[in-house]
């Protein structure tokens, strides 16, 4: 186990660091879907800002996790603008 997993494993061993993290798993996954298809389409953040006719500090802030909830609009203006289709699931 490396320097990194050995640190995660401490740190998480405490139950209200492992509920926090556990409640953000959502908004990161997102996050990180969302930069992995702007990666594969290569699209810098200024290019999928315009296509989604916003702005490319809203888009940064929304990638560096600055945005905690952000909105269903501007998650589908997302999903629209990187060709791919918004899923909401539950359970």
């Amino acid at each position: 186990m490396g320097n990194w997993e050995k640190i995660r494993e401490e740190i998480l061993s405490d139950p209200e660091v492992k509920k926090a993290y556990d409640d953000l798993e959502v908004e990161y996954q997102i996050i990180s879907d969302m930069i992995s298809l702007r990666y594969k389409k290569r699209l810098t953040q200024k290019q999928l800002a315009v296509k989604m006719k916003t702005s490319q500090s809203a888009l940064s802030r929304f990638e560096s996790g600055s945005i905690r909830n952000p909105s269903l609009e501007f998650l589908k203006k997302l999903a629209g603008a990187l060709g791919t289709k918004l899923s909401v699931r539950l359970g």
